[in-house]
């Protein structure tokens, strides 16, 4: 018989599950700086912050190419009207992941086939993604591209992925919203694939204060593209319109109020890393720890961990927002079985057994360039896992 956990006679202070407060707090001066240059000189569109920071995200990843644009998920859309992605086309996409990847490919009408996951880095399975491309040719599909989503803040695979695409001649469109600031091998996110994306969301790793995103390409076209097509596809002028777009383009604002996050992400990122590797040699032998590859980086946006069948996950994070300590689920339902999504096809015409088990195990931790005491959250979890016993 379990023995219940005690409840504390008041509530517990709640650790910050993202903590956007000590970080404002430290760069306060700085930001408000940047913002009061914006009001002064009175650019709210397209002002002079929103090109510097254009070529500060080049240089910081060294993609030759950068492209603010609204956010992430206008990015990644951008991404495929830039490829003329349209009916009849496939784009393969992971199914244990945010909406917005599929999203975009429903956007333009062509359709996402849904791949399965690893189970250990929880990213886009090379082998699923074949048999997701044999899939949608039966189907009369006409494979065009890869986006694979580098999940919690790894880079995919993308050696393996790479070899997949050009043997199947397709592009990939990496997508690293969760990952700016990683690496894979040498290369830094931004800087893999055809052309990449990032979300600049507050939650983000590097995230402003409100919506942004930014596309990166080394593809001198792809880039002249993507800037045409951000501002309603517009040719030697907005007037002139070359090509149907959108209203993609990002406040003056948050270009400013990234420029100076941008100054202590190496820092944070840092942080990010030491904080994971308190938890990793806290919980390894309690939880399945996050796995990251060789020669390969993490953002950290996310610190995931799988717990036990013998844990109710429910239970475990109502007691663990008691003792104070948040968590979160991401996903609790890959998209291949969500209503909007669920008529699509998957690699295996059917279930994808990884990332529909992986959605029941999951749990995130507190994680942010500003975690206080990882030892009291570790120690937090450990207690109430041992509670149970």
């Amino acid at each position: 018989m379990t023995q219940a956990l005690k409840q504390p006679e008041t509530p517990a202070k709640q650790i910050p599950f993202i903590d956007l407060k000590t970080q404002l707090e430290e760069i306060r001066s700085h930001i408000d700086a940047a913002i009061n240059r914006v009001f002064n000189h009175g650019n709210f569109i397209m002002g002079p912050e929103v090109y510097e920071l254009e070529k500060e995200l080049s240089a910081f990843c060294n993609a030759k190419h950068v492209i603010s644009c609204a956010n992430g998920t206008d990015a990644l859309g951008l991404g495929l009207m830039a490829k003329n992605v349209g009916p009849g086309d496939a784009v393969f996409v992971p199914s244990f992941t945010f909406a917005a990847t599929a999203e975009v490919v429903a956007w333009v009408g062509a359709t996402p086939v849904f791949i399965d996951s690893l189970a250990d880095t929880y990213n886009i399975d090379p082998k699923s993604l074949e048999q997701g491309i044999q899939s949608a040719q039966k189907l009369g599909l006409k494979p065009v591209g890869i986006i694979p989503v580098d999940l919690f803040g790894q880079p995919a695979d993308y050696d393996a992925l790479q070899a997949i695409a050009e043997t199947n001649q397709l592009w990939i469109l990496a997508d690293g919203a969760q990952s700016f600031g990683a690496s894979y091998k040498g290369r830094k996110v931004g800087n893999i694939g055809d052309m990449a994306t990032t979300s600049f969301f507050p939650a983000k790793p590097l995230g402003c204060y409100g919506d942004g995103g930014a596309l990166f390409t080394n593809d001198d076209e792809l880039a002249s593209i993507f800037k045409s097509l951000r501002v309603h596809g517009q040719g030697t002028d907005k007037y002139d319109n070359v090509r149907i777009g959108m209203n993609g383009r990002l406040d003056t604002l948050q270009a400013a109020i990234l420029l100076e996050k941008l100054k202590v992400f190496p820092l944070e990122l840092s942080a990010r890393q030491k904080t994971a590797e308190a938890y990793n040699e806290a919980l390894k032998d309690l939880v399945q720890i996050p796995y990251i590859m060789e020669e390969t980086t993490s953002a950290w946006a996310q610190y995931t961990v799988c717990i036990p069948s013998s844990l109710d996950r429910g239970r475990l994070m109502s007691d663990l927002k008691d003792a104070g300590l948040p968590t979160m689920v991401y996903y609790v339902k890959p998209l291949h079985l969500q209503t909007a999504y669920k008529h699509y096809p998957t690699a295996t015409g059917g279930s994808l057994p990884i990332c529909e088990s992986l959605a029941h195990k999951v749990l995130s931790l507190p994680m942010s360039g500003y975690v206080q005491d990882p030892t009291h959250i570790t120690n937090l979890f450990k207690h109430v896992c041992n509670s149970y016993r």
